[in-house]
């Protein structure tokens, strides 16, 4: 069984996700905080862009509700995660298990991330935004293989067969983690050779690692494995609760 602080919400394979009400407005103490973190989040990474993302209000398993919000109130939640009181905020994200003929692929997430900097993770993986919508509706694996093609270089075509696996609350944060197993007929050297083609260069390195040797992978990058991946890969059935606990 995982710690208590990581959440896992159980999900259904086909869950929905749908926008419920606008982004609420900030007091003025409040909007002020969060400029002032956000210009320092900027003069650390230039690159931050506040976008919308979709932050959840409201998890069941086969619904989950909430509503856009600004990135830069996502990077206030982080930095200081008491602003949460007053300023509830649970960007969604998705993650991807890509599963081939004997193994999954991970990747490591760049040292200077906003969030999880340095860690191993499962790609492609991304925050939830408008790009997904249709509407009202969000559909998650949408942006996956949107993330898919930027972060790894793989088409759309290249992935089959999507499905939810649960959803993982960080402690702290308040970010959410959704879990979509993908399987792949390609190749680990025609995955190795696209990501060398990849327009977003979000992990460095990729790697294929066999299923026989998850543990063993787990155990040699303790402490720097995201907690999420363990839990996915549980949920996937590509792991035993006790292969995935931390060493």
């Amino acid at each position: 069984m995982f710690d208590d602080l990581w959440r896992v919400h159980p999900i259904d394979p086909g869950v929905r996700l749908r926008v419920v009400r606008p982004m609420p407005a900030l007091s003025a103490p409040l909007e002020a905080e969060v400029g002032r973190l956000w210009t320092l989040a900027r003069a650390r990474d230039g690159a931050l862009f506040n976008g919308r993302v979709f932050s959840a209000d409201r998890v069941s398993p086969g619904l989950i509700e909430g509503h856009w919000t600004e990135y830069r109130r996502v990077v206030a939640r982080m930095a200081r995660p008491e602003l949460a009181a007053e300023m509830p905020v649970a960007p969604m994200a998705v993650g991807g298990v890509v599963v081939g003929d004997g193994f999954v692929v991970f990747g490591r997430r760049p040292a200077g991330a906003v969030y999880q900097a340095g860690q191993w993770q499962l790609p492609p993986a991304g925050s939830l935004d408008p790009g997904a919508a249709d509407g009202d509706d969000i559909d998650p694996v949408r942006q996956l293989l949107t993330e898919l093609r930027e972060e790894i270089g793989m088409p759309a075509e290249s992935v089959s067969e999507p499905r939810a696996l649960c959803v993982v609350e960080h402690p702290g944060s308040g970010v959410l983690d959704l879990g979509v197993a993908l399987r792949t007929h390609w190749t680990p050297a025609a995955i190795l050779d696209a990501h060398t083609q990849a327009t977003d260069k979000e992990y460095d390195p990729l790697e294929i690692v066999p299923l026989p040797d998850l543990p063993e992978f787990l155990a040699r990058h303790a402490g720097h494995v995201t907690r999420q991946a363990a839990i996915f890969l549980t949920h996937a059935h590509l792991l035993t609760p006790t292969e995935a606990m931390p060493r």
